[in-house]
């Protein structure tokens, strides 16, 4: 427990410090007009309060990933604390506070926009296609996930009454998308928000009370794995892969700059962007630290369960188990409005990003149509997959988490060349050294995983140390080659 309680702290004091410390590198203009105002459509660009966009911002981006992949990252045992901790306050709270802030500068601009403008426009297309095929991904797994809980919640958890839950969820993100922005996704994620805090705190609550034998850091970063049960998985790379959402995820690219086009005021960045990533690191930290009880400290026997429960099954039975019939339904209400949440601004911002790309006005229903509508063509069609192909979702969720991190590797150097622009100094260190190991992770990864070659597990040292080295100069040649033009 003490390994949790400093985590804990030293999230909050990442906030207070290093939080403070990149809006300074920054150097938001409260007097600069904000795309809310300038690009004002009653649609997309709507000036929403500063707590509800806070609250949007934070549900679009806590998914499943700070829950269930704290769940899964857990199995690694203490090293799970130290990666959520310092991936949060050095690259995740980062990066979604530099895309935020340069796609406000930028009029709102998404992903592939903002790699076009500062990497280089031969990447605007590439970017184009990979943001759509990750979303895609996203609105599907977070479509599947919840009805899976959802579906135990209603007693049977067979195939028919997960596909009614897979049906309501899929309407509920149609309408979600093609409403303007304040219509539902502002109004009833304040609703959401509270499910989900209530969770976070009431489990909290239950750790001091229970106050469990958790695994300490000074007990060993290695070999956990292997007592959860968890074979032929090596912490690097796989734990940066495992938790993403907690920790550093690319997912929040596509959505930060969703609240840039409903901001005011530039100095609320680092609230809402940072702080936001800040309090989903504080979700993972708790549902690492009561699955490290479930995991290691026989907290799995006693809410009826074994080590190889999958993620929702943890949920569902700690959820129950410590908070009672209705505490865990609240409990479980929270957890499955994160990935509801985030799967419909994952949709909304796969319209956005194609709109960008055709300079299409949203204006009209119909433009919204338009382009709605293959989106969740393509979102169907990888349901279907993932329901008949017995391991189809276990697929569909490990390219998800590869393509996920590799996002968020390319926007840490879009941020770098931003700053190496704009600053002319050492600023752009802040996003460099995260976007150097961001990239050792992804290569190393797709290349010994299975999904990925399956290269020999003793390779990984070398790929990492390679890919690493590789990267540096890759970088300032490639700088080199764009400043030239």
């Amino acid at each position: 427990m003490y390994s949790f309680l400093i985590s804990i702290l030293a999230l909050i004091l990442g906030y207070v410090f290093y939080g403070a410390f990149v809006e300074r590198m920054f150097g938001p203009d409260p007097k600069r007009p904000t795309p809310a105002v300038t690009k004002a459509d009653g649609v997309d660009f709507i000036r929403m309060p500063s707590w509800r966009v806070f609250m949007v911002q934070f549900l679009n981006i806590a998914g499943t990933g700070p829950i269930f992949g704290a769940i899964m990252g857990a199995k690694f045992g203490p090293s799970s604390y130290l990666w959520i901790v310092f991936g949060c306050i050095f690259a995740g709270a980062v990066h979604d506070y530099m895309v935020g802030m340069m796609s406000l500068r930028r009029d709102g601009v998404g992903v592939p926009e903002l790699v076009g403008d500062y990497m280089s426009k031969a990447t605007k297309v590439v970017m184009l296609i990979f943001s759509i095929i990750l979303l895609a991904l996203v609105g599907t797994v977070f479509v599947y996930s919840p009805a899976l809980i959802l579906g135990d919640m209603a007693g049977d958890g067979t195939s028919r009454s997960i596909m009614l839950w897979v049906g309501i969820i899929f309407l509920y993100y149609i309408i979600a998308t093609l409403l303007p922005i304040d219509k539902v996704i502002g109004k009833i994620y304040p609703v959401f928000a509270v499910a989900l805090l209530f969770m976070a705190v009431a489990l909290m609550v239950c750790l001091f009370v229970k106050w469990p034998q958790l695994p300490e850091i000074w007990d060993g970063l290695t070999g956990w794995q292997d007592k959860a049960g968890l074979k032929d998985q090596p912490i690097f790379p796989c734990l940066f892969i495992t938790i993403a959402c907690g920790a550093i995820s690319g997912f929040h690219a596509t959505q930060s700059p969703m609240m840039a086009r409903c901001m005011d005021n530039e100095k609320l960045g680092r609230p809402i962007f940072y702080g936001a990533m800040i309090t989903e690191g504080l979700v993972a930290l708790i549902w690492a630290a009561v699955s490290s009880w479930f995991f290691f400290d026989g907290g799995a026997a006693q809410v009826g369960s074994d080590l190889t429960a999958s993620a929702p099954t943890v949920v569902t039975k700690v959820s129950q188990g410590w908070l009672g019939i209705v505490g865990g339904i609240l409990a479980i209400m929270g957890v499955v409005a994160a990935p509801v949440t985030s799967g419909d601004t994952a949709f909304r911002s796969a319209r956005l990003i194609i709109a960008d790309f055709l300079h299409l006005p949203q204006k009209k229903l119909s433009s919204r149509l338009v382009l709605a509508i293959p989106l969740f063509a393509l979102s169907a069609f990888l349901l279907w997959y993932n329901i008949s192909d017995a391991n189809g979702f276990n697929v569909i969720w490990r390219y998800f988490g590869w393509s996920n991190q590799t996002l968020a590797a390319i926007m840490l150097w879009t941020a770098t060349t931003y700053l190496e622009k704009e600053k002319k100094g050492a600023w752009y260190l802040v996003t460099f050294f995260p976007a150097l190991f961001m990239t050792s992770v992804c290569i190393t990864f797709i290349l010994v995983d299975k999904i990925g070659l399956g290269l020999p597990q003793e390779y990984t040292p070398w790929i990492a140390a390679a890919s690493a080295i590789l990267a540096v100069p890759g970088f300032y040649l490639w700088n080199y080659r764009i400043n030239r033009k």
